[in-house]
């Protein structure tokens, strides 16, 4: 699945902001153009200013809540940014430009849940991954559901051709299938649905701090996030794969995780 399948009104109301003024700085960029030299010798577009594209709103990844960006990707970049002894400037993108690695001309990364494909690593290049965004099972408390075999017989929901619909029909399930995760997402709120299957980091947050509803169980699939990179930049690709590892190492990013997303199903 990929991750930015739902947005498709947002995306059209972009479009037209991009046509009439180009990317919308979020936070003021300044500087030239001509990249400049960093702390660690690192090349940054905008001297001491870490220039990050991201589509925005994507929540929980990336959003405005009074008055500053705020999500999972965003905390990841001020760790970046910090490691550069850099300030974070985030720059609204496309989604289309970030995947296809045309934002890069203009950002120093692009962080915007991309997740990591044999056809985006033609044109770009990319850390370490930062997550994995396996399926989960979410179900309401009152569902009896505890695990795949007794969502059997239940109405599970699923986004229609993804990873999520794939499994629940391997494993019996004769899913409710919904064109796009948003509608997904509203059918378990609105209860007309007794669970959803697919990806966390969609159903995880939507259902976060709700006692009505539980993380049943995590299914692995293979779905790998990362953070995009101008192909060739092999110290910029080296210095954000450090922080992505101190913060993995230093329990910070797990903390970012429960933070945006809730604990994993056990």
């Amino acid at each position: 699945m990929q991750l930015k399948s739902l947005a498709q009104a947002k995306i059209a109301a972009k479009a037209a902001a991009i046509l009439a003024a180009g990317a919308l700085t979020l936070t003021a960029c300044g500087g030239s153009t001509t990249p400049a030299a960093s702390e660690g010798g690192i090349q940054l577009i905008n001297a001491g200013k870490l220039t990050v594209c991201s589509d925005v709103p994507y929540e929980p990844f990336e959003f405005q809540k009074d008055g500053k960006i705020v999500g999972f990707d965003m905390d990841i970049a001020n760790e970046i940014a910090k490691d550069l002894n850099a300030e974070l400037s985030v720059v609204d993108s496309s989604f289309e430009a970030i995947e296809t690695g045309t934002a890069l001309t203009g950002c120093d990364l692009s962080i915007s849940s991309v997740s990591i494909t044999d056809v985006r690593k033609s044109v770009m290049d990319f850390s370490n991954p930062y997550m994995d965004d396996d399926l989960t099972l979410v179900a309401t408390t009152e569902s009896g559901i505890t695990d795949i075999n007794s969502a059997k017989g239940k109405k599970v929901g699923v986004q229609q051709a993804t990873t999520g619909a794939k499994y629940a029909a391997e494993n019996g399930i004769d899913a409710q299938q919904f064109e796009d995760s948003g509608l997904l997402v509203q059918a378990i709120q609105a209860g007309t649905i007794d669970a959803a299957l697919g990806n966390q980091s969609i159903l995880a947050y939507a259902i976060k701090d709700d006692p009505k509803f539980k993380r049943v169980e995590d299914y692995t699939s293979g779905e790998k996030l990362g953070i995009s990179i101008k192909k060739g930049n092999t110290a910029m690709t080296e210095k954000v794969n450090a922080t992505l590892k101190r913060i993995t190492d230093d329990g910070s990013l797990k903390k970012f995780e429960t933070t945006w997303f809730g604990e994993t199903a056990k």
